[in-house]
Parts: structure tokens; sequence; C-alpha cells
């Protein structure tokens, strides 16, 4: 058993929060302990000798009011140094707190509707809500209350505190555009079956250095059977996933070894107790994986308005101002998506272009550009586990790129992240970049990126292919912009960049051949 294991047995996760006040008071963390922090969205910050804190907060449904906003943003300035982010699971995330401020925090967010209990740990984390819910008009179902519900039951239930390893769950409703179900643990797709709604379960997804993308269950889930359904699946997890080594853990495993025909067996005669209806796959998206952008119609002849914040990070001036706008030309609500921006919905046309004119005067324009479609993770900015910068180069990559190639006629993704562990998606991007150290022979260490090269969650369904080489961190720029330069100037229309690349020939895209002039065209490869 794992020093993490044999602490959730010798205090029940949950019971974090009874011990930070003590802490608070005391200005002290006893390191025993502290990995419990977790549980209540709360990580020890780079270098942890310091003493600050990182902290993740759900948001319940992905939906939230400007009066929330902004006292989220008070906090981020108060107690954060102005650091907010929006994170790729439609989370909020503070850093630079300390200790004693934490029971002052959570009781500022309590009223808010916002948590952070079940934020991070072994257990189940926020739901994945679809962003478009109760908008779009393609959508199958408005999911928002089913989302609710299942957080209200699943997540900061002390049934599902101690699970073998973390737990994401996402719902989603507009198979044409969403292709988040591929990668989560329990992934939720609504669709049709003979004119009925229900939803097409898939399990075992799960990125991190062993990749798997989720298989079908093979059902079709009522509306009100799904939090039945999510509870039993996080229950078989509970009893029946791994322990013993925390890298063979996920759900993602269990499922690798026993199948997943087995693993509905379990599910259905030791959990539901009856056998879940057998139905057909749902739809899935060609662009899945990527963010609705710029201005879309609703349903109900509104629009909802798509802003892309550049890797997540807003300061609380601009999240004011934003909040400011959703109310004089929404309805004084936001959302945050899975891709790190933000969503202004219930906009008049005829406000359209004022507000779009607003947004753009505080660098927040609703692009439909490569700033949308680019995420990257903390980075050893602040994460202890990280081993690149990854947020201020993946703007000033953004900021390179964009003007560059913003007549792409198909999304393009761009997926950054510090390590292997993936939390910015690396293996299911156009090009995933993922952070590693190489060391010299004399010692010198050089920050460089692996390349996954088109993975897809739409169309492809597969995890993307490893490079040979790296790219290193200085050339990170001109090795991107010769690969998109490569790609506009050679596709076809509509082509996307899965069948380009596969087209192509994927060690075309090789960073040493590519760096070196070898497989581009000369007139392909720009110098950052």
């Amino acid at each position: 058993m794992s020093d993490i294991e044999s602490l959730k047995k010798e205090v029940p996760p949950f019971q974090i929060f009874d011990l930070i006040p003590q802490y608070a008071a005391q200005g002290f963390i006893d390191p025993e302990r502290i990995d419990l922090l977790k549980w209540a969205g709360v990580y020890p910050q780079r270098p942890q000798e310091d003493g600050f804190l990182m902290m993740r907060v759900r948001v319940p449904a992905a939906e939230f009011s400007t009066a929330t906003m902004r006292e989220v943003a008070n906090i981020a300035e108060e107690y954060g140094r102005g650091f907010l982010d929006v994170t790729d699971r439609q989370a909020f995330q503070f850093h630079w707190l300390t200790i004693d401020k934490i029971p002052e925090i959570f009781q500022r967010l309590e009223p808010l509707g916002l948590h952070p209990k079940g934020a991070c740990g072994d257990t189940v984390r926020a739901v994945i809500a679809s962003p478009l819910a109760g908008l779009d008009a393609r959508e199958i179902i408005d999911v928002r209350p089913l989302a609710h519900a299942m957080e209200g039951t699943l997540t900061g239930n002390a049934e599902f505190q101690d699970l073998p390893r973390k737990f994401k769950m996402s719902i989603t409703a507009v198979p044409e555009l969403e292709g988040i179900h591929m990668i989560n643990d329990i992934g939720f797709l609504a669709h049709k079956v003979n004119g009925e709604v229900g939803f097409d379960v898939w399990v075992g997804g799960g990125l991190g250095a062993v990749a798997h993308l989720a298989q079908r269950l093979g059902v079709f889930v009522k509306p009100e059977e799904i939090v039945e359904v999510g509870r039993a699946i996080a229950g078989a997890y509970r009893d029946h996933g791994y322990r013993q080594n925390r890298k063979k853990s996920r759900l993602k495993f269990l499922i690798k070894d026993i199948g997943v025909q087995k693993f509905r067996e379990i599910v259905e005669t030791e959990y539901l107790g009856r056998s879940l209806q057998d139905g057909p796959a749902a739809p899935t998206a060609r662009f899945g994986g990527n963010d609705v952008l710029g201005v879309n119609p609703q349903a109900d002849g509104l629009n909802y308005v798509v802003v892309a914040t550049t890797v997540g990070r807003i300061n609380p001036e601009k999240a004011r101002a934003l909040a400011d706008l959703a109310d004089r030309y929404g309805k004084g609500v936001l959302r945050t998506t899975a891709f790190q921006n933000m969503v202004i919905p219930h906009v008049a046309s005829e406000d359209v272009a004022a507000l779009s004119a607003e947004l753009a005067a505080i660098d927040l324009a609703p692009k439909t550009t490569l700033r949308g479609t680019t995420i990257a993770c903390t980075g050893n900015q602040f994460c202890r586990l990280a081993l690149t910068e990854t947020k201020e180069r993946t703007a000033n990559l953004v900021d390179h790129i964009e003007a560059r190639f913003s007549g792409l006629d198909v999304p393009f993704t761009i997926n950054l992240t510090g390590c292997s562990n993936a939390c910015t998606r690396y293996q299911v991007a156009d090009l995933g970049f993922m952070g590693a150290n190489k060391t010299d022979p004399d010692g010198t260490v050089h920050e460089v990126f692996n390349v996954h090269l088109a993975g897809s969650i739409g169309q492809a369904h597969r995890t993307g292919t490893k490079l040979k080489g790296a790219v290193p961190a200085e050339r990170l720029n001109e090795y991107t912009d010769a690969v998109l330069a490569d790609f506009e100037a050679n596709k076809a229309p509509a082509e996307s960049f899965v069948e380009y690349s596969d087209r192509m020939g994927h060690e075309r895209f090789a960073p040493d051949a590519v760096l070196n002039g070898g497989s581009l065209s000369s007139k392909a490869l720009v110098t950052a």
C-alpha cells in the first residue's frame, strides 16, 4: 500500500476541512497530512518550502453570476497577487495563497455556490458540463440539471472520498461539437434513439503518461437513470480499482485488464441489480476537442459569445470588466469552458458588434483563431511536477502565430503541458507539446518539448503519434510556425490536420527534420 493509501485509511480525506482551521491558526501544516489538502482543492505551490498554496474551485455546471465573477476577482486580488486562471476542467484556480487565509476564502466562496471540496484528490472531481447547455439549437437535452444532480450526489460525498485515484466525469449534449467524453473516466454523450433522448456511456478514458481513450459501455441510459448509473460506475471503481501502484490505479487500467463487458457486468450485477438497455453509438464530432468559438446563435434567437482568454489566465481587472459586459449585453451570467475560455450568453444580435468592440478593447475579443484553440497547463511557475514553463511561453506562441494563420478554414488545436501528466491533454491535439528536460554531457539542463502529432477525440478517436526528437523550448515558435505554414500552403479545402498529416506522413513533422530544414519546404520555415 502506498503512503497516500495508508494516510487515507488513517484519516478520512474530507476530515481535512476540520484540520484546516487548526493549521490556519498555527500557521503550520502537518507535513504528514499535507497531501490531504488536495481534497479541499489545495496544493503546495512551487517551491513548496516557501509555504504558498494554489487552490482549484469547482464551478457547478460551468455557470455562475456576474456577481460571483466579481467576488472571484476580488479574492484573487486580495489573497493571490492578482493571479486568476480558468482551467480546462471549467474551474477557477488561485495562486500565492497562505494557509492562514484559506478559511476566509472558503467562507467567501460558500455563498457563491463555488466549491473547493472534491476539486482535487482521489475522489469524484468536478463534473464537466456542456458550456452550451440550454443555448445551442443543436443540443439534444439541457444537461445542467443532470450535472447539478451528479455533482450533488457524487462530488464531496464521503462514500467516494477514498477512490483509488482521481475520477473525472463529463455530461455533454451537442454531438456535432463536443468530444470531451472520450478522455474522462465516465463520459455521458446525449443522443436520440428512435426519437427517445438518452445517453451513450463511455468509460475508462484518461491521459497522462499512459493514455487510454474511453470505450463504449454499449448502453442507452435515460436521463432519469444517469445519476444512478454514474454512482454505480464510481462505486465499482472504488471497490474493484487497483490500489497497490498509483501509476496504474486509474479506471482505465482496470478496464484494460478485465474488458469493458466484464466491467459492465460488475456494474449491473453488484451495483444496479439490473441490466442496462443496450444502445448504439452516438454520433461524434469531426472536430471534437475544440471550443465553439466566436459568436453563435442560440435556439431562442439570441447569441452566445465565446471569449478566448489566452491560455486561461485572466487578471481581476479584466474579470470584472467581463462581468460588466455580461450585465450590459447579456443577462448577468457567464460560463467557463473545458478549453480555458469563457462564454457570455443571451446577447441580442443588434448588440453583438458593440460587445465585440468592447471585448477587443480589453484584449478579450471573441476571436475564432488559434488563441481560442490553444491551451496550456500551470507549468513550473507554480506546479511542483512541471519540468518546463508553459503559460508565458504559450501566450507568446499565440501572439506569434495568431495573425499569420487567421485564415485557416478548419480548427487547429495546440495543447501544451509541462510534464507527462497531461493536464492539458497533449495527446489529443493537432500539435501536442509535452514538457521535458534534456541534460547535456556537461550537466546543463535544457527545457524541451516532445511532440505528439494529430491526436483526435473527434473524427479519428486516437491519441497522437509521438514523433522522434524534441523541440528546444527557445525554438517552439519556429517549429509551430513551420508546421502551420506547411499545412496552410498544401492542405485541400476543409481538410483537417488529422487528414492532412495522415496523407503526408507523420514523419514529415519530426522536430529534427523540421528545424533543420529537411521535411518541410523552406518556404514554410519562418524564424521566430
